[in-house]
């Protein structure tokens, strides 16, 4: 049977081709940033793929044996079945180093593409109406990878990551009511127990992946195909088109070799870049706690916050309230999510603007929404900095206390400042936008009047450049 007699005989009985074929067609933006949430769906290809390496050969226990591996300097030592395993992939498993750093590595480009694809939506203003359901995926997608990134760097049982899970129990244990009911429930008992790991990797192989698998492609596919690409404005280009080349074969073409490149750059910074050397901390003791400990990159804001935070607490019915541990762990995250997530439709409302949206604003158009854009990313570099306060003050040798109450201070008046000086350098670049479109473009070209005196010669603006300046704020549709 020909290829084609075997795809119509398939499509008269399944359906498809007619979705196939628009879908081919469907136009997409040539804009650079467009890619950018291209690098968190990559980094999650290698994330899975790594992942699954690392499944044959790890072993989720808590019970102890006495390792008798290739690493010398921890040979006879107790340790946990997570940690002895963890060992054997690095130096007795062949290319099990390189997919250990592989994943890790992965997953910090996964959370970081997901930072900027989200600051680059945000900014443009690409979440407005019909994208909000989108964007709450994404911002649901932030949190996930968050938390499994978590469980899986807890995973190998480490002291570094031990200490992590330590502040951990400590949050639930802090919650009111019911902090110990969810304590017992993940650790199975008190602090370490013999069920952590293995609940941990559950919930890192299976329930947050299942989870991811169906809301990617959700986001990034299924409403991505359903709704009209956004895209900058230029000439020509009104709110009800698209501009850009189809799906196949240019964009497809392209996305591919960003995979490549993706894969590519994570496999070299696996090769040459030393990342999470379990081997150098030892297997987790409760009673020991190494010196300058430091979590990723994308816990490192709670981080800052438990370390900021004075030592508050109250007791309310015999029952003491630690809201040193409550403020920072909950209400820190909770400011950065409930606001991503409420956002959209705190604008709208406060806009009155229920029109559909494909074009896209340019941040200096917005100055009240970019100033909370860098409002917010000051409030996350404050804490983030703040999680390496000891470090800080030892390396610069500043006092721990006055480098805590300079965080302080700056946690407070940093996003204040952060949001003034956007919103006003946004309104000083529409100012010399519109100079632009008054006066033309200077030329550097100074020529002497009949009078004497000089002026600077300047030409007007193109008709490309005139589009880009001369409409802030298109005509959306109405539908």
């Amino acid at each position: 049977m020909k290829a084609s007699s075997l795809i119509r005989a398939l499509d008269e009985r399944v359906g498809g081709a007619r979705f196939l074929d628009r879908a081919m067609r469907k136009a997409f933006n040539n804009h650079w940033s467009f890619l950018l949430g291209e690098i968190a769906l990559y980094a999650f290809v290698v994330v899975l793929v790594t992942g699954v390496f690392l499944t044959f050969f790890f072993k989720p226990g808590m019970k102890e044996v006495v390792y008798d591996g290739a690493y010398v300097p921890l040979r006879g030592v107790m340790m946990s079945e997570a940690y002895a395993s963890s060992l054997e992939i690095s130096f007795d498993v062949r290319g099990g180093l390189l997919m250990r750093q592989m994943h890790h590595w992965s997953t910090l480009i996964f959370l970081g593409g997901i930072v900027v694809h989200l600051l680059r939506n945000f900014f443009t203003g690409s979440f407005r109406k019909p994208r909000e359901l989108n964007w709450l995926i994404g911002v649901a997608l932030f949190g996930l990878v968050m938390l499994n990134g978590l469980f899986g760097y807890s995973l190998p049982d480490d002291l570094l990551s031990g200490a992590g899970l330590r502040i951990l129990h400590g949050v639930l244990v802090s919650v009111p009511l019911v902090g110990t009911y969810l304590a017992m429930f993940l650790f199975g008992g008190e602090f370490p127990g013999q069920d952590i790991i293995p609940r941990l990797y559950s919930l890192h192989v299976l329930l947050i992946p299942g989870l991811l698998l169906v809301l990617i492609p959700l986001h990034a596919v299924v409403l991505t195909w359903r709704q009209t690409h956004t895209q900058f404005r230029e000439k020509g280009v009104r709110n009800h088109q698209v501009s850009g080349a189809p799906f196949f074969p240019a964009f497809i073409a392209k996305t591919a070799a960003y995979l490549l490149w993706v894969a590519g750059v994570v496999a070299l910074l696996a090769t040459v870049f030393q990342v999470n050397p379990i081997w150098l901390y030892g297997p987790y003791v409760p009673s020991t706690v190494s010196a300058g400990s430091q979590p990723d990159w994308y816990m490192g804001f709670l981080e800052g916050a438990l370390r900021l935070m004075p030592p508050w607490e109250f007791t309310a019915f015999g029952y003491t309230v630690t809201m040193s541990v409550l403020i920072p762990a909950l209400v820190a995250p909770g400011l950065l999510f409930t606001g991503l997530a409420l956002y959209p439709f705190v604008e709208r409302r406060l806009t009155r603007d229920r029109a559909v949206h494909n074009l896209l604003d340019r941040p200096r158009d917005v100055p009240r929404r970019t100033g909370i854009g860098v409002a917010g990313i000051v409030y996350y570099g404050v804490l983030w900095t703040a999680g390496g306060n000891d470090v800080i003050a030892a390396n610069f040798h500043i006092s721990l206390y006055a480098t805590t109450w300079i965080f302080r201070i700056a946690l407070l008046l940093g996003p204040v400042v952060a949001f003034e000086i956007t919103r006003r350098l946004c309104l000083a670049l529409q100012e010399r936008d519109r100079r632009l479109i008054e006066h033309g473009v200077e030329t550097g070209l100074i020529v002497r009047g009949p009078g004497g005196e000089y002026t600077e010669v300047e030409r007007p603006l193109t008709e490309e450049e005139r589009a880009v300046l001369a409409d802030p704020a298109p005509k959306p549709v109405t539908r």
